[in-house]
């Protein structure tokens, strides 16, 4: 036979799309060409096929090799198409049984002496691997973490041969069990943060609606404390989710930490970091912290210090929950639906309101700074909330409640939401707010009194209902009451201009 088909997957964001590798041999000069838009890894795949064919005892046909990527118009980049190509002209010459090898797909780049080196993003490919009713070959040490994904039939090899044996009825490749999870290192505790009871109940009330937090402080209050242990009262991932957040991790330049499994992700990119680390990139789109964040946390410490362009970006995955990638020849679209945690300094020199008076600031100067923040980002924060210095006799009292606790109330009131609603409060569309988020007659005049004073948005008022009904949920509440209501126009103190 002098046709093989062999099939593999490509990376197109967080997609893996199905590849056709077709191995033709002909006469003519010896030769081996690739088509179908191969970048430069693959297209030095050649010489690693070539090596890794003679090294195993294999013989490598002289003849004319044209090896098809389909579909063409797909790029294809990575070395993890080695492995297909490599059993597609052994298939083509004869040396392995050809029709054995189309229930399967196949992944991994392959060392000159014939041995399968990790592959990036196999989780995608064993997802999708799984729903095509194929089972996956791939490199071993990418084993465990392909098995994450329940009932795919996972076949993990070392080494070319032991791939070539299991079809030429040789030592079969065993399928992939559930591995055993490496320990995963402990969470920072809520406990160990002390005082800041104000800014602990924003932090509680966040985690229990998905809101996004803004801290304001002068310098070593707690604001970056307080952000690390959000992750430890948030619920764990459940299993779609986990696998979406493995997924993205997987075909990052990271890659994926077992250790991490089901943990909500906390990412805390520099404030030098560009639009492009935020969102993503690259001519072959990879995600950006947004998405890396997604199901989880992103912390932007210093928020004012961060180009106004590149904050810009947040303002629609905060809205949509996902990042669409537009390059010239293709388009990536990654979810991103994080949750946004933020501090910053109350003015330049950072002490402004301080009782202590170290402030030398103007007015003019404060509002300068603030103003590099803009309206529509500040409008789409939830909760905003001043973490004052703490006296020393705070930082010498008893520690405070431990994070568990507090996931427990977490835990409860996001399920009444999810009873409620389907979805957490934050998410809530606006059609759905008139039916879970009215007001008394009383307390929506009084809301329209704070809104025209501090002359709030439309946007504002609908946030500011969802943090109501997140702090009624928390408290077991059926129905918003006054207190309920101006705890959460408490949360937009920051509305307000420095000297108003």
């Amino acid at each position: 036979m002098s046709l093989a088909v062999v099939f593999s997957r490509a990376q197109l964001g967080i997609e893996a799309p199905l590849v056709t590798v077709e191995v033709h041999l002909s006469n003519g000069l010896p030769s081996l060409s690739i088509v179908g838009l191969p970048e430069t890894a693959v297209r030095e795949s050649k010489d690693r096929v070539r090596g890794a064919i003679l090294n195993s005892g294999f013989e490598f046909p002289a003849r004319r090799i044209t090896i098809n990527l389909a579909p063409a118009e797909l790029p294809k980049e990575g070395g993890h198409f080695d492995l297909p190509i490599a059993l597609g002209i052994l298939a083509a010459s004869g040396q392995l049984p050809g029709q054995s090898l189309h229930g399967y797909e196949f992944v991994g780049e392959l060392a000159l002496s014939g041995e399968l080196r990790p592959a990036r993003g196999v989780i995608p490919m064993a997802l999708q691997c799984r729903d095509a009713g194929r089972e996956l070959v791939l490199p071993a040490v990418n084993g465990a973490e392909a098995a994450l994904v329940q009932d795919a039939r996972i076949r993990p090899a070392g080494h070319l041969l032991q791939v070539a044996g299991h079809f030429q009825e040789g030592e079969p490749l065993e399928l992939q069990g559930p591995a055993p999870l490496p320990a995963a290192p402990p969470q920072p505790d809520l406990a160990e943060v002390r005082g800041q009871a104000r800014a602990r109940r924003a932090l509680e009330v966040a985690a229990a609606g998905g809101h996004s937090l803004l801290m304001l402080g002068p310098p070593g209050t707690g604001k970056s404390l307080l952000a690390s242990r959000l992750p430890g009262i948030l619920p764990e991932l459940e299993e779609d989710e986990a696998l979406e957040a493995a997924a993205l991790a997987s075909v990052s330049r990271e890659g994926f930490d077992a250790r991490l499994w089901r943990r909500r992700p906390f990412r805390a990119p520099h404030h030098s970091a560009s639009a492009a680390a935020l969102v993503g990139g690259g001519s072959q789109p990879r995600p950006g912290e947004i998405s890396l964040a997604h199901q989880g946390v992103l912390f932007l410490d210093e928020l004012p210090e961060f180009e106004r362009r590149v904050l810009e970006v947040l303002r629609e995955p905060l809205e949509s929950g996902h990042i669409l990638i537009s390059r010239a020849a293709r388009q990536a679209r990654f979810p991103a639906r994080f949750q946004l945690v933020a501090a910053m300094n109350p003015c330049p020199c950072g002490y402004w309101g301080d009782p202590g008076g170290r402030c030398r600031c103007s007015a003019e100067q404060v509002q300068r700074y603030r103003g590099r923040l803009s309206g529509p980002l500040l409008d789409r924060i939830d909760l905003q909330v001043e973490v004052p210095r703490i006296a020393f006799d705070e930082l010498q009292g008893d520690p405070g409640e431990p994070s568990a606790a507090v996931r427990a109330r977490v835990v409860d009131a996001r399920a009444r939401q999810r009873a409620r609603a389907g979805e957490l409060n934050a998410r809530l569309e606006p059609r759905a707010l008139e039916v879970h988020c009215a007001l008394r007659a009383e307390d929506q005049a009084l809301l329209g009194q704070v809104m025209e004073r501090l002359r709030l948005s439309a946007r504002s008022y609908h946030r500011i209902l969802k943090v109501a009904r997140t702090i009624a949920d928390l408290e077991g509440a059926a129905v918003i009451g006054r207190h309920h209501l101006t705890e959460a126009l408490g949360y937009r103190s920051l509305e307000r201009q420095p000297g108003s």
